[in-house]
């Protein structure tokens, strides 16, 4: 290489240095006011998601339940969450508060939190048509032995449910490295690192005024509206065992 050809590659190999040093810095840059733009801790206050279908076209789920359903039990979620922040930040700011009240708090924020966050899950995973795409029942297939080994357990799994309270879940647990079915008894006990593929509301407020004690019936109800799109994005994200 003479003296002209190394003065070019060093000058080359320069550029490309403060050329990649700029877009980590632009990167790094990004990411930070990325986070300063995130929710704070303290402050946030959370909005209510509309239905993302129309209410009056489900299948065996009046419009009068999927709206009470949304508006009492979602909405009474969501501003029961709100007022649980707020009073945290007062108890936090009040040094005469005792630390088992403030966990009382911490306990509902809990509570409101799986509530809201569990009901926006559902209704996304509503206003289908029920029928499950090949691609998605191979996918469960793996997990399960057969799609229809799957749906028997999750049926089973919102059958003992049936008459008190509580959520069918599955799950992809990334530790685990397993896709499978959970049972909750509340909004609370969701499996560790368990990201959400399927939820199924089975407290007596999402079925009792179109069936009675019918759980059943609200179950064959359930199926016949997933949205197997949220379901397949969900799942997209899953990397195969």
């Amino acid at each position: 290489m003479n003296a002209k050809s190394r003065r070019d590659f060093l000058h080359v190999g320069a550029a490309a240095t403060v050329a990649a040093s700029t877009m980590l810095s632009t990167q790094s840059q990004a990411e930070e006011k990325k986070m300063s733009q995130s929710n704070k801790a303290f402050e946030y206050q959370h909005t209510a998601k509309p239905l993302p279908f129309e209410a009056k076209n489900l299948k065996g789920l009046s419009e009068r339940l999927i709206q009470s359903h949304w508006e009492n039990n979602y909405g009474g979620a969501v501003k029961a969450l709100n007022t649980v922040r707020g009073r945290l930040t007062q108890a936090l700011g009040d040094t005469n508060t005792p630390p088992y009240v403030y966990n009382g708090l911490k306990r509902e924020q809990l509570i409101r939190t799986g509530s809201v966050v569990l009901h926006e899950l559902y209704f996304a995973n509503l206003g289908g048509s029920g029928a499950a795409p090949a691609g998605i029942r191979s996918r469960i297939g793996e997990s399960f032995g057969s799609f229809d080994a799957w749906e028997s357990e999750f049926r089973k799994i919102g059958a003992g449910l049936g008459g008190g309270s509580g959520w069918v879940m599955l799950a992809h647990n990334p530790r685990l490295n397993v896709l499978e079915n959970h049972w909750m008894a509340d909004h609370s006990t969701a499996p560790a690192e368990g990201a959400p593929v399927l939820v199924m509301d089975m407290y007596e407020h999402s079925y009792q005024m179109d069936y009675g004690a019918a759980a059943a019936k609200y179950i064959d109800a359930f199926f016949a509206n997933i949205q197997w799109d949220t379901v397949e994005g969900r799942l997209r994200g899953i990397k195969p065992g």
